[in-house]
């Protein structure tokens, strides 16, 4: 493809976001590889990357909303807020039991964190505090709180929860709550810090022992590339799958400026259009396409993402239909 692809992958745990990007460029024949949000390493599911000049694309990708099911325990925390991190408290049995009983506590709580929300991220994060990664700053044994950010919760919807009995701090039985969610949020979200916040807001402490993200924005997790697929069996690269034209991308996120043969040339090399007001109203975001009817290359091509103010046009990202260069 002379503009790159766009590929979703189901990543499986214990895996890196940069472990996938470094096999998929063998699969994918292209040093040049992005990824559009990273998945920790205990996390899995949806995964999207871009090759070649549709690496251009994935800045556009990375503010969509993301889809997440996971597993919140209650009744223990931990310092990464996920199960991967040393157990740093345990509730009373008594209390977790009190929790249990007054399911509508709990109810109140997942409330209190649906919609608009300040968010403290985890302190376990990637996040950079004066240079230094957060995560960095914790393993040398630092206590780090970051500054809380909005994030919106657009949905919060919990299953039946359960009590259960685990290894406490000390390897000594415990009892906690486990309860399973679906997690619908905007971009910069901390799932493990939802997790967290509710335990506290209970009085019992919270963490994650599961997350699977299967959706960003309209591309499901269903659509991707198996894992295994993708990776191969060591001796032969492996198989891609499904790889999405950036015009078809584009088009399930914008709405379409359709150019002829002139509009593309002009605005492929900078030009401003003239946009009448009645072929396509205001926007900030449009995706300029050149139909593959009306050319001699098979299927669209994305010229650019424009914004369309004043009936002119104005170029945000332009995408070549080849481009060279190193790794991404």
């Amino acid at each position: 493809m002379p503009q790159g692809a766009i590929l979703l992958v189901d990543k499986v745990e214990g895996w890196t976001s940069h472990d996938v990007v470094a096999k998929s460029r063998r699969a994918l024949g292209t040093k040049k590889v992005g990824h559009a949000g990273t998945l920790d390493p205990m996390a899995t599911g949806l995964l999207v990357l871009g090759a070649g000049p549709a690496t251009r694309l994935l800045t556009h990708l990375v503010g969509l909303d993301k889809t997440y099911t996971t597993t919140i325990r209650l009744g223990l925390s931990t310092v990464t807020d996920d199960r991967e991190g040393e157990i740093t408290a345990a509730a009373p049995a008594g209390l977790v039991a009190e929790v249990y009983a007054n399911q509508d506590r709990i109810t109140a709580g997942v409330t209190d964190l649906t919609g608009p929300i300040e968010q403290a991220p985890s302190a376990v994060s990637a996040i950079r505090v004066d240079g230094k990664r957060a995560y960095d700053r914790v393993r040398a044994g630092e206590d780090v709180v970051l500054k809380k950010r909005p994030v919106t919760i657009h949905g919060f919807d919990i299953g039946e929860p359960r009590i259960l009995t685990v290894p406490g701090p000390g390897g000594e039985p415990v009892e906690v709550i486990d309860l399973d969610a679906v997690v619908r949020c905007s971009t910069g979200t901390y799932v493990r810090a939802l997790a967290r916040d509710l335990g506290e807001k209970l009085g019992v402490g919270g963490h994650l022992t599961a997350l699977r993200r299967t959706a960003v924005g309209p591309f499901s997790v269903d659509a991707a590339t198996p894992h295994a697929q993708l990776v191969g069996d060591g001796t032969v690269a492996g198989d891609p799958g499904v790889l999405y034209p950036p015009a078809d991308i584009a088009r399930r996120l914008f709405t379409v400026l359709e150019l002829d043969a002139e509009e593309a040339k002009d605005l492929a090399n900078g030009k401003r259009l003239s946009v009448d007001p009645e072929r396509h109203a205001p926007a900030p975001l449009v995706a300029a396409i050149f139909p593959g009817s009306d050319s001699d290359v098979a299927g669209d091509r994305l010229v650019g993402l424009v914004e369309i103010k004043g009936g002119r046009s104005r170029v945000i990202t332009n995408f070549p239909s080849q481009e060279t260069g190193g790794a991404a």
